[in-house]
């Protein structure tokens, strides 16, 4: 190789080093200016107010729905489990470790959600008459008795009455998404046509009113 083409190789190379470090940088920035955003909405988030809960959910929502949606493999399934892993993340907000990245803390909720709803599908689909393999052999299911009792159907009733109490006490736009999603059981996108609304708008709602039945609950 003569001297001008080592002398092109060499610009070459160092061209490529400096669009290498150029992305790395562009990447950093970009990174930094995420993170900033996101603890600004956190600390919003903390404060109490809804918006910065909104904004993250909408920021985090299509990800995590992808990636629960790769492991459960069912629409509605998968829509439920997104809303359980931000009404977990936001009920948890305030252990947020700022020195990491909040999607990376996000992520493994979600992750850890999609492991639990494995496990209780297995636990649903296991055969009754199937003996339990153990160590020391195996056994027979101890099948729970789920026969009905007059003080069973009683505090039945009353967890039902005071769910329905809870549910009326919720603002206007809370209940009704709520009455469509649990009582009558619409999908998301059934919701979101017969009120005319974006669909982001409805699952943010039912999030919200979910949180809400909780605390009412919880106080009850």
């Amino acid at each position: 190789m003569d001297f001008r083409a080592k002398a092109c190789t060499k610009a070459r190379t160092k061209t490529c080093a400096k669009r290498a470090s150029f992305s790395q940088r562009i990447r950093r920035t970009r990174w930094i200016l995420l993170k900033e955003e996101n603890d600004q909405l956190i600390r919003k988030a903390l404060s109490g107010d809804q918006s910065a809960y909104e904004g993250l959910m909408k920021r985090y929502h299509h990800g995590i729905y992808v990636m629960i949606y790769q492991m459960i493999k069912n629409r509605e399934e998968t829509e439920d489990l997104v809303q359980e892993t931000f009404m977990k993340a936001f009920n948890a907000l305030r252990f947020y470790n700022a020195q990491f990245a909040f999607s990376t803390w996000l992520y493994k909720i979600a992750y850890n959600n999609c492991i639990d709803a494995i496990r209780k599908r297995k636990l649903k689909t296991l055969p009754l008459d199937r003996p339990i393999q153990h160590s020391d052999g195996e056994s027979a299911q101890d099948i729970r008795d789920d026969s009905t009792s007059p003080e069973k159907d009683y505090l039945y009733a009353e967890k039902r009455r005071h769910i329905q109490e809870a549910i009326e006490g919720l603002p206007a736009i809370y209940r009704e998404v709520i009455r469509l999603r649990h009582q009558e059981e619409r999908s998301y996108e059934e919701i979101s046509e017969m009120l005319k609304l974006p669909l982001g708008t409805v699952k943010a709602r039912i999030f919200r009113a979910r949180e809400e039945l909780k605390q009412k609950l919880r106080e009850a």
